[in-house]
């Protein structure tokens, strides 16, 4: 289970892209995995045959975890061979001519079965002493950058509290579960089954008939994220309707030269980047995390764009997006789009976001009041960009109806640190720079 991020301790080996005795090349994405950051596919790490598999489909097992063998002795791997029944780990070393998948080679005698995904992990070996730098303490106060943030503001110190996660690391789920009965310390629940989803109400069962399928660990992360976040943020949402008759204008008089010299497509969203990150550098404080009673400005502005997907949602972080021009958030926007839908992220691709954008309006969607991606304090909603009836002051103060392209924007803002006023003026600063965008792109 290769490390996917310097806070990733585990990762759920979602599907197994080839089978025992299948031939691999070198690089060919061989299964594919789930963090708590990122869904990927992972490449051979060389050529030969899939000789065993290890870890199965759904388990969730610690970074570094042997999970597969490949035999690279094309005459060893004419033998006939058969999956493993469920060992989740390796605890034996490979013959010379195999090479491990998962893991440098070097790791492979691994000396622990891993954990199904719902069982909790536990290590080898545990040290007589520990100095505070031992797997398990290292994993527990480490976390997500999420979880650390959340204790921080909240207070509480991570290494007091045992979790449910790899070696006892704490989750979402835990700190949430600890802070809503009060701070008291309590055991966490022992994890049978599949873990629930943050909520605050009776789960719902199924009636006779209905299909049951379980939630995919990016749905499971999604919804315990957005419950934390509503359970975190004072929510507001503010809206403006934009005129982008402009900007249609530039776009149709522009884009097949944009599109001849950069090979992209000029859509509006660059736009809305642009004026957005402009904004922000004007507004700071939308460009902001809530600390521990203190307000803390992000010196980068980093535009994370959600992007949908067939098997969930992944917002993919435009970094310091406003050194970039028109053409260079054109050209980062589709290729972080391209590679998300194809599992090509890099985990690292979807940290660090300052302030996060999202584009219903592709669907036919008018409005929306988005939840905030924590720890971030703002969320723009685009709706659909239409032609509609508008009433236009001309030169000589008559009023006429005219056909403008418009949509509107939304805004949901975090009230704890961001005021109404400082929301509204941001967004008439989004809306003036779009109404007013220069002519040459």
């Amino acid at each position: 289970m290769p490390q996917m991020g310097e806070s990733i301790a585990e990762g759920t080996l979602s599907k197994w892209l080839k089978k025992v005795g299948d031939p691999v090349k070198r690089d060919e994405p061989i299964f594919e995995i789930s963090t708590d950051k990122v869904d990927a596919e992972i490449p051979a790490p060389s050529s030969g045959v899939l000789a065993e598999i290890l870890v199965t489909e759904g388990q969730t097992v610690p970074v570094q975890t042997l999970v597969a063998r490949l035999e690279t002795d094309v005459n060893a791997a004419i033998t006939a061979t058969t999956p493993a029944p469920a060992p989740a780990a390796a605890t034996a070393a490979s013959a010379p001519a195999t090479a491990a998948v998962g893991g440098p080679p070097r790791q492979e005698n691994t000396g622990a079965s891993a954990p199904s995904s719902h069982q909790s992990a536990a290590p080898a070996a545990t040290p007589a002493q520990s100095n505070g730098n031992s797997f398990e303490d290292r994993v527990r106060t480490k976390s997500s950058p999420l979880v650390r943030r959340m204790a921080a503001d909240a207070g509480v110190e991570l290494s007091s509290l045992q979790g449910s996660g790899i070696a006892g690391r704490v989750t979402k789920k835990d700190l949430v579960e600890f802070l809503e009965s009060g701070g008291a310390k309590t055991a966490p629940r022992a994890p049978t089954g599949t873990q629930p989803v943050v909520a605050h109400g009776p789960a719902a069962e199924a009636w006779p008939g209905d299909t049951v399928e379980p939630m995919s660990k990016m749905r499971a992360l999604i919804a315990d994220h957005m419950v934390m976040s509503r359970h975190t943020s004072a929510h507001v949402s503010s809206f403006f309707e934009v005129d982008f008759t402009r900007i249609a204008r530039i776009r149709a008089k522009q884009r097949a030269e944009f599109e001849k010299a950069t090979g992209e497509k000029l859509t509006y969203l660059p736009f809305i980047i642009k004026a957005v990150s402009d904004g922000l550098r004007a507004h700071p404080v939308l460009n902001a995390s809530v600390g521990n009673r203190e307000v803390i400005y992000r010196k980068p502005i980093n535009i994370g764009i959600a992007v949908a997907l067939d098997w969930g949602l992944i917002v993919p972080v435009i970094k310091n997006a406003d050194n970039l021009s028109l053409t260079g958030l054109t050209r980062t926007l589709n290729d972080l789009a391209n590679r998300a839908r194809t599992k090509k992220l890099d985990p690292r691709e979807v940290q660090d976001g300052t302030f996060t954008i999202t584009n219903p309006g592709v669907f036919g969607s008018l409005i929306g009041t988005p939840i905030i991606n924590q720890p971030q304090v703002g969320i723009l909603c685009i709706g659909a960009i239409e032609k509609r009836p508008k009433v236009i002051t001309g030169a000589d103060g008559e009023d006429t109806i005219a056909i403008r392209t418009c949509a509107y924007l939304s805004l949901s803002f975090d009230h704890r640190i961001v005021d109404g006023a400082d929301a509204d003026k941001f967004m008439a600063y989004v809306k003036r720079t779009l109404e007013s965008f220069p002519e040459q792109v």
